[in-house]
């Protein structure tokens, strides 16, 4: 059996130890070890492993408070598997052998794990993949979204490595921890080679071990025998991994958290199921849509979850392709806007937002933005304005943010100062693009817009410097002809900068008149400290860009300062060599 390695520990010269807590370094004094809740067994001063209690099992996976977040590390899982030739995944339910309960079956047809694969798997904090393109990084996601979902798990792998192909079974058991009193986290394994035409065990210690691990992988999973076991690789293929949760977890009511039964082609949650059926009709119009609809069905959150397509690669969701689903493209009079963040650990970071209305405004109040961060969602329609404000009504966003570190669950982000002035620039972009295109789904003219646009009637000519940095196609329109609702509803590219735009004249709207247009949509004190507090952040902004020129300007100038005094000193040098010379002479 393995048990569950959590920690390694050095002794450094001072007589303190360094400790590896989850890959961070800690030194800590003898004393300090001795008091850590992780129980370490030492012998002759050498660390044997690191003892976990099976409650840490448990406690560890509420870091998951949504299950559909458990789900979507799992399906994670299975994306990073791309890159080893994985085409798909599937996930269903099924009935355990032993007592017809309910499992949740999770396969793919990835590259597969040899015995030390899925040994580093069921670690605690141990990851392998250090790419950029791969979207797990903690090596925790496996086993925070298993006992998530369940109590057991019992994982399956095929795998060639090496010229030699391997199958593992590894049993990850809180049942079996708990109902025999287990004070370690102890994790059953055996591994047979399956190069020749027989599976042959893979020994790591005596034939009593591998005996063992057997046995007790045969007592405590839904398989009774070793022939049983043999006939869950029979869907793998020559490689894959697949995944049994069983023991799922029951809610409040005594009931499954995952509904099974509600629709055949989908796995929901009960208590958000229940919860919509005492809604009105009004309300469950609002539900319908796909911002709410992610919340209980699996499928709906699976067809959001990557933000790009798969080209050769399928999610299958009880026995049916999951359809992948683009906010994108579901935006009406779309605009592009360019930000450009100040990142110290990215050279150049780029973040694209689009911004459009819903198809169904204003008719639905749905508004927020879809963050991803390496093509998976980790924030869903994030509303940025607080509630109850009454501008942006609609508008929904999509962006890809790399430069900031999402949370361990891949619910939210990491909180520093990158987020929250991200956080301020969505702010701005939303109250920019209702300003300049409220009216094209019924909304009055906003009224400083609508000055701003009467002013620049005025003006004969601006500077480059002014100008919005905005492309279109062909030459700039006439801003005092009127244009069409086509040309405005156009999908346009904006970089963003801290510059004044030049606002051109909407749908039905000439600029040569002096008519005042009411807004019916009366602005309150919370939009005016929103715009403030905006005005604000930008100035600051400004002020840091100006600052890092100047940082980089100071750099330059001490470069070549050092540059000359270098110059000066070997001048000096040669100087003082020829002055010898003619003393000599």
């Amino acid at each position: 059996m393995m048990t569950m390695k959590l920690c390694q520990k050095f002794k450094t010269t001072t007589g303190d130890w360094r400790i590896v807590v989850f890959g961070k370094p800690e030194l800590l004094t003898s004393a300090q070890l001795n008091g850590l809740l992780i129980k370490l067994n030492v012998f002759a001063g050498e660390l044997e492993h690191a003892r976990v209690h099976p409650k840490f099992l448990h406690s560890n996976a509420t870091s998951h408070k949504w299950a559909f977040g458990a789900i979507a590390e799992l399906l994670d899982n299975a994306v990073d598997e791309i890159n080893n030739g994985a085409t798909f995944v599937k996930l269903d339910r099924i009935f355990s052998k032993r007592d017809n309960t309910p499992a949740l079956l999770v396969i793919d047809d990835g590259g597969g794990m040899d015995p030390d694969g899925i040994r580093k798997c069921m670690s605690l904090g141990y990851s392998t993949k250090k790419t950029n393109n791969t979207i797990g990084q903690y090596g925790n996601g496996f086993k925070t979204s298993t006992m998530r979902l369940g109590a057991d798990v019992i994982v399956f792998s095929r795998a060639y490595r090496n010229g030699r192909a391997t199958q593992s079974v590894g049993l990850l058991s809180y049942t079996f921890l708990r109902r025999t009193g287990q004070d370690d986290v102890i994790v059953p394994m055996i591994d047979f080679d399956i190069s020749k035409h027989w599976p042959e065990p893979i020994l790591y210690g005596t034939q009593d071990d591998w005996s063992t691990n057997l046995k007790t992988i045969l007592e405590w999973s839904p398989f009774d025998s070793q022939d049983d076991l043999f006939q869950q690789f029979e869907d793998i293929g020559s490689h894959g991994t697949k995944l049994i949760i069983f023991n799922l977890w029951l809610n409040d009511e005594g009931v499954y958290e995952l509904n099974f039964d509600e629709d055949e082609e989908d796995i929901k949650l009960r208590d958000e199921a229940a919860r919509l059926s005492k809604l009105s009709k009004r309300a469950a119009d609002t539900q319908a849509h796909i911002s709410h609809r992610l919340l209980h069905s699996l499928r709906a959150y699976a067809s959001m979850l990557y933000l790009r397509k798969f080209k050769n690669f399928t999610i299958f969701l009880r026995g049916k392709p999951v359809e992948q689903f683009s906010m994108v493209d579901d935006l009406k009079h779309k605009e592009v806007v360019i930000y450009r963040p100040q990142v110290s650990s990215v050279k150049e970071a780029v973040a694209e937002t689009t911004l459009g209305f819903i198809k169904e405004a204003p008719a639905l109040g749905i508004t927020g933005f879809n963050v991803y961060h390496k093509n998976r969602l980790i924030r869903p329609f994030w509303k940025v304005t607080a509630e109850g404000h009454s501008k942006g009504y609609g508008i929904v966003g999509v962006l890809e943010a790399n430069f900031i570190e999402p949370a361990h669950d891949k619910q939210d982000f990491e909180r520093s100062s990158v987020f929250s002035r991200l956080e301020l620039k969505l702010k701005q972009m939303q109250m920019d693009y209702w300003k300049r295109h409220c009216h094209l789904v019924g909304h009055q003219m906003d009224p400083t817009y609508m000055r701003k646009l009467q002013k620049t009637s005025d003006v004969p000519h601006q500077t480059e410097d002014e100008q919005f940095d905005r492309s279109f196609s062909g030459p700039a329109p006439n801003p005092n002809l009127d244009l069409s609702s086509s040309q405005m509803g156009t999908r346009s590219r904006t970089a963003y900068s801290n510059e004044a735009p030049i606002v051109r004249a909407p749908p039905g709207f000439g600029t040569g008149t002096n008519q005042e247009v009411a807004c019916g949509d009366d602005s309150r004190p919370i939009d005016q400290i929103c715009d403030e507090n905006i005005e604000l952040f930008m100035r600051c902004e400004r002020y840091v860009q100006r600052e890092n020129e100047l940082k980089y300007t100071v750099e330059d100038l001490e470069k070549q300062v050092a540059e000359t005094k270098r110059k000066c000193a070997e001048l000096s040098s040669r100087l003082e060599l020829l002055r010898r010379q003619k003393l000599v002479r």
